[in-house]
């Protein structure tokens, strides 16, 4: 049996140059082809350590072809192996999908572009499977021009009313300590009023305030308004009058048109959902959702609601013929940065994504340059 291992680290342990100390980590083992004394029938991990004394060989182009070779499963080359130039590297599509996976590296080494080829990759090895990508900077647009469906501002028509009430609140309040939960209280209590009043949320026996129902932002304001008049004190309308002008500003504000117009009162989740997961695919798997044009105060919110999209539609079809669904994140640190992560909607959700995702088939890429600010 032949170990393979990397040398990590030499340096000479006397003196006189005469004993050499290694730091190696070992990759996997084979077995020895007894015509050539190759490496044959090579496996990761190791099943017996070699005893001090024992013989170190360089290893050879062909036994280094033997390790790196990709199997007759699903793979993606990416690249060739570090030092050579004629040995191919690849990786294996389920595994990776599998286990989640990241790209990390400082700015300017590809990871955008090693990004693009991976997911150009996966789209032709599954052309019905359902890829989400998060896009800040609006870079992959012309990358997936043909094979992608392509959403930014102008088009993405995200329902405010998707939102889940701890997203409601990211959004809609603006005061912080004791007086954020006091606000969050009046908002919890006049978000469900508005839902009550939609049609669908008359319909519903036991309506929450989390529950995905269309309700007017109009209705929103004129219960703050009522609330607000049975207070005796005038002191006593400050939290109502920061919830209405907070949500005035929004739907005075065009920026935020994309989400908070008053026409996606009329949209369904379940078309919503079409358009985002590409069901049909109609030879477009990848959906690229450009956030570079989105306020920046409300990125992390459009962030989390993908994502729970993206986790809650897996467990309501995991009794369905679906194909398993990727969703990847640029620039990652942006919304589960290092500490923070069960202190936000999207940190919570993508965590959760991490833990539990692949019981339900769904898989997290994440890019990042800066992997020491990641959660």
């Amino acid at each position: 049996t032949w170990l393979v291992a990397n040398v990590r680290s030499l340096k000479l342990e006397d003196n006189a140059g005469t004993c050499i100390a290694a730091e190696i980590d070992f990759l996997g083992e084979g077995d020895e082809e007894p015509l050539t004394g190759n490496l044959d029938r090579f496996r990761r991990g190791v099943t017996r350590y070699p005893m001090p004394g024992c013989e170190v060989f360089p290893i050879t182009t062909a036994d280094l072809q033997q390790v790196y070779a990709a199997e007759d499963r699903a793979n993606i080359t990416i690249g060739t192996v570090y030092p050579t130039s004629d040995i191919p590297a690849a990786l294996y599509v389920d595994p990776m999908l599998g286990k989640h996976f990241a790209l990390v590296g400082s700015t300017g080494t590809g990871k955008s572009t090693a990004a693009a080829l991976i997911l150009h990759r996966i789209c032709e090895l599954a052309p019905q499977g359902h890829v989400v990508m998060i896009d800040p900077h609006g870079e992959y647009a012309a990358a997936f021009a043909s094979n992608g469906a392509l959403y930014d501002v102008s088009n993405l028509q995200m329902p405010y009313w998707l939102m889940n009430f701890e997203e409601h609140c990211e959004v809609f309040l603006t005061s912080s300590g004791s007086a954020r939960q006091f606000d969050a209280d009046i908002l919890a209590k006049c978000l469900l009023a508005a839902k009550a009043k939609s049609r669908l949320g008359q319909e519903i026996a036991k309506l929450t305030v989390d529950a995905p129902v269309p309700y007017l932002l109009s209705d929103l304001t004129t219960i703050i308004n009522a609330e607000m008049g049975k207070m005796d004190r005038a002191g006593d309308t400050a939290p109502y009058l920061r919830l209405k002008t907070k949500i005035d500003e929004i739907k005075a504000d065009p920026r935020y048109g994309f989400m908070f117009s008053g026409m996606l009162v009329a949209d369904t989740m379940a078309s919503f959902l079409a358009r985002i997961f590409r069901l049909p695919g109609d030879g477009k798997p990848i959906s690229i959702i450009d956030v570079s044009g989105v306020p920046s105060d409300i990125t992390a919110v459009v962030v989390a609601v993908l994502a729970r999209m993206t986790f809650d539609f897996a467990i309501w079809s995991r009794n369905e013929p679906q194909r398993p669904i990727l969703l990847v994140c640029e620039e990652a640190h942006r919304y589960i940065p290092a500490g923070q992560e069960a202190t936000s909607a999207v940190g919570r959700i993508l965590g959760r994504i991490a833990k539990e995702g692949r019981k339900y088939g769904v898989s997290l890429g994440l890019i990042t340059q800066r992997p020491s600010d990641l959660a």
